[in-house]
């Protein structure tokens, strides 16, 4: 099981990438963090996301 701001997924095998993609995150306005670690933009589609992973997922939002 994956957590990813508090909701919890069952999948099998997914990259970080494929996953927020699937969960409609534009890769370019969020910030990751992985078990406590900020995850690399340029490493999103190279990290595999395993059973166990809690992911805090940010979106920057701008305004005045």
């Amino acid at each position: 099981m994956i957590k990813i701001n508090g909701s919890s997924y069952e999948w099998k095998e997914i990259s970080l990438f494929s996953a927020l993609e699937t969960l409609g995150f534009d890769p370019a306005r969020i910030a990751v963090e992985r078990n406590g670690e900020v995850v690399p933009r340029a490493q999103y589609k190279d990290t595999m996301l395993r059973d166990g992973d809690v992911l805090e997922v940010v979106r920057f939002v701008g305004g005045g």
